[in-house]
């Protein structure tokens, strides 16, 4: 099975890691949200940069990707390029918007939008005196990152187009035939091809780690599919310059 042109992916919504800086830390309890933003910089052979957390900072010794709080009425993508100029000292252009993660501590829920980062200009530096480290995509999965960075190690697997149903690193079941727990996937992504909302949030409950919407839905069901949902939604027929004027995080373009 092949999948059409015109399908691009939305962002995976919730679950996530925790990047807390100092100037976070005046935010106190009470169900305050901090909305974070973060980068998967790559270098030219593939590898993803990570930082360690300082001594003295929540989760310090943790390793994460590099990124910070998004300023009041800050567009994501202007303070993804603050955050990485203040923390590594490199100017960043044309970032792809990969997913959305959100965690809920104790004290405080974490709202992070996570992009991909691959032309940028000067030599990464801890500027903030944090170690750190390139490492091989395939082997991310090995490094200590704070625990909820998985879903961000997982989505840094999916293709940027959609073209098969099967690879070495993903497969795509039609939920109509197959029980997504039970499917035997050798260790690849699973995907559930769906046929409308109510297949979505089925195979997301069932454990898919991404979806792919069989048929073209209006603009607001998939904007609310995507608020209900903790996976990629592969869509068709949503235009790129939309899916920004929807909020989307992530939007990857599927070909032939």
């Amino acid at each position: 099975m092949r999948l059409g042109t015109k399908v691009q992916t939305l962002p995976r919504h919730l679950a996530a890691s925790e990047r807390l800086s100092a100037k976070d830390n005046r935010v106190g309890s009470g169900g305050t949200c901090v909305h974070v933003v973060a980068g998967a910089v790559t270098d030219a052979a593939g590898r993803v940069l990570i930082a360690q957390r300082p001594a003295g900072k929540h989760l310090a010794g943790g390793w994460e990707f590099p990124g910070g709080k998004l300023d009041p009425g800050e567009d994501r993508r202007t303070g993804l390029a603050r955050e990485l100029r203040e923390e590594l000292g490199i100017t960043i252009s044309t970032p792809r918007p990969l997913i959305r993660l959100r965690h809920a501590y104790d004290d405080i829920e974490v709202l992070i939008d996570m992009w991909v980062v691959r032309t940028y200009r000067g030599e990464p530096s801890g500027l903030d005196g944090q170690a750190l480290r390139w490492v091989p995509q395939d082997e991310l999965e090995s490094v200590e990152l704070l625990p909820a960075d998985g879903p961000i190690v997982a989505a840094l697997r999916l293709p940027e187009r959609l073209t098969q149903a099967s690879s070495g690193h993903h497969t795509v079941i039609d939920l109509a035939m197959t029980d997504v727990r039970g499917a035997d996937t050798d260790g690849r992504l699973r995907g559930v091809l769906c046929a409308g909302i109510a297949d979505a949030l089925a195979g997301s409950d069932a454990g898919a780690d991404f979806l792919v919407l069989r048929h073209e839905l209006p603009h607001a069901e998939i904007t609310s599919l995507c608020e209900r949902v903790s996976v990629p939604v592969y869509v068709r027929g949503l235009p790129l310059q939309k899916a920004w004027e929807l909020g989307a995080t992530g939007i990857h373009e599927i070909g032939e």
